[in-house]
């Protein structure tokens, strides 16, 4: 148990709010990879330009962006793993926060399609 190896309580709360901030994660630095002149430095845990020219570029375009020039995310690969799975494009398109947070409709507990097992 997490909770008491590592002494710490965590809530579904705390879980959700992680798994926005993974989600906000991927969505800015893999658009920002899919860009000419960007990489990953796998071994400093952050974005790797080319010149602060291309940054300077590419910030103008996008301000709310500015902060991931030395931002340190560590576990990259096992970000981009999940979360490039769980992102679709276009209309309706949901992050997958996003539809954790929708509300499953109710559902009965019986189905009046089914016939009951016989014993």
């Amino acid at each position: 148990n997490v909770c008491e190896r590592c002494n710490v309580e965590i809530t579904k709360d705390n879980i959700t709010s992680r798994c926005k901030t993974f989600d906000k994660h991927y969505e800015v630095i893999s658009k920002i990879l899919s860009q000419s002149g960007f990489g990953w430095d796998w071994a400093n845990d952050k974005l790797l330009i080319d010149s602060d020219d291309v940054w300077n570029k590419y910030v103008e375009a996008n301000k709310s962006v500015a902060c991931y020039k030395n931002k340190v995310v560590k576990n990259w690969e096992a970000i981009s793993t999940i979360y490039s799975k769980d992102h679709a494009n276009g209309e309706g398109a949901q992050t997958g926060a996003e539809a954790a947070q929708v509300q499953p409709e109710q559902v009965d507990d019986a189905s009046p399609d089914l016939q009951p097992k016989k014993q």
